[in-house]
């Protein structure tokens, strides 16, 4: 179905994290009427520790891995006299101020959730909440997030048996309140960022007796700092080809922090930044000390450890499921917007073509920052709203997606944690060409 942009009508936001309240900020500078529900008692997302809702993966301990140079907003700069890379609460606070300052909150519905979003035959959004109502908008924006339904693995076989603590990384919090780490023999399962800082935190004596981390495959641990600045200041000059930027940090990387068996640490099958890179500033540092012992990926279970694809065994106390999470829309019913093993693909990662008054908002695995990923790609949603912008025909909205995707995704290697990647730069450049693309489409047509 087309949709007539001139026909503004009134929208619907899922979610009040941040890519929830800056599409709300870009709605009213349109002036474009909404309501913004948000299933807890207050924003943040993700971002806010001991969210109540139950879907935040916040840590006491977790800095964010984007440095403050990328994450900021267009329009309202962080605090000056923050660190390179923020913890949590200043992170929180951000998104506090920002909301304040332009006059947000007051727009949001809080303890208000969204069980239902149904399409109608005329196209239309009927959506129903938590307290009973259903109302009718003409566009809905989706920033329910793709960090909170926990993936854990559960079919090793003498799983079942194992007698041990469990926990998936998403509801880790600290090493001592819901359960004591201490003196304990702990295996974090992963490689990615959760794995790398929560077995750093836990390694550190006199926290874990003894910490395994356990890595199906090799992976690059990329540091937080190159050359004496936050890695992701770094920026590839436009007229540079992305596969020679590629290479040139490539050598780079191998040179600074040689090659991940050096440290001990399973060999891996592909060349840096040929993988969603795991960051951490104290991970191979911890592990060369000898705190943290890496092993390959698990066999199976007994009832008091674990044996590892190489015939050894470890006595266990607790696992740490570090293992990511899945894509999950629990408000659709329509088989055509549930992801398949984490794959949707989505033209400019936001829209699916035939629900072009749908928006996805920051579902994406973007190189460096997701925090303002959605503030950019609320540029074309709103120009769409008010008819400034027209999406292009359904055979092309395909075929700009899978040129994107061999773009973005093309030198990764297959795995559900690759299937939404995007280069941030490169996004953005092309998603402002697009825009541009679509206001000449508008003009064509009138």
């Amino acid at each position: 179905m087309a949709f007539d942009g001139g026909r503004v009508g009134k929208a619907c936001i899922i979610g009040a994290g941040c890519s929830g309240f800056t599409m709300a900020k870009r709605l009213k500078d349109y002036g474009v009427p909404y309501d913004c529900f948000e299933m807890s008692d207050n924003l943040g997302g993700n971002w806010y520790y001991k969210n109540p809702n139950g879907m935040s993966s916040c840590y006491q301990s977790l800095h964010i891995d984007t440095s403050k140079w990328r994450l900021a907003f267009e329009d309202f700069p962080v605090p000056k006299d923050w660190p390179d890379f923020p913890h949590h609460s200043q992170l929180l606070q951000y998104f506090h101020d920002y909301v304040d300052h332009f006059g947000l909150r007051e727009t949001i519905t809080f303890n208000t959730a969204v069980t239902k979003a149904a399409r109608r035959d005329d196209g239309d959004w009927d959506i129903t909440t938590s307290d009973g109502q259903t109302r009718t908008y003409q566009w809905l924006f989706v920033g329910n997030g793709h960090h909170w339904d926990p993936r854990t693995p559960d079919d090793y076989p003498g799983q079942d048996t194992f007698k041990g603590y469990q926990i998936h990384s998403h509801h880790y919090e600290d090493p001592f309140e819901a359960y004591d780490f201490r003196g304990k023999r702990v295996l974090v399962v992963g490689a990615g960022n959760s794995a790398m800082d929560i077995s750093s935190e836990l390694s550190q004596r006199p926290i874990a007796k003894k910490l395994t981390i356990s890595m199906r495959r090799g992976v690059w641990v990329l540091p937080k700092y190159l050359n004496g600045e936050p890695a992701d200041k770094a920026v590839l000059p436009s007229w540079m080809p992305a596969s020679l930027g590629r290479k040139l940090a490539r050598k780079m990387i191998k040179k600074q922090l040689g090659n991940p068996e050096d440290y001990g640490l399973p060999k891996p099958d592909h060349e840096p930044l040929d993988a969603h890179p795991s960051v951490s500033g104290e991970f191979l540092t911890r592990v060369g000390c000898g705190d943290i012992h890496a092993k390959g990926a698990i066999d199976r279970f007994d009832q008091g450890g674990v044996i590892f694809a190489d015939g050894s065994r470890e006595d266990l106390d607790a696992i740490v499921w570090a293992t990511g999470y899945k894509v999950s829309f629990p408000f659709f019913d329509d088989p055509a917007l549930t992801p398949d093993e984490n794959r949707f693909p989505l033209f400019k990662r936001m829209v699916k073509p035939g629900y072009e008054n749908l928006f996805f908002l920051a579902l994406a695995q973007p190189l460096p920052t997701l925090v303002n990923f959605a503030e950019q790609q609320s540029k074309l949603a709103a120009a769409a709203i008010v008819g400034d912008y027209a999406f292009p025909d359904h055979a092309e909205m395909d075929r700009i997606t899978k040129a994107d995707e061999k773009t973005h995704m093309g030198h990764f290697y297959q795995a559900a944690r690759h299937t939404m990647q995007v280069d941030f730069n490169t996004y953005v450049k092309d998603l402002m060409k697009e825009i541009e693309r679509g206001k000449k489409r508008v003009k064509m047509a009138a």
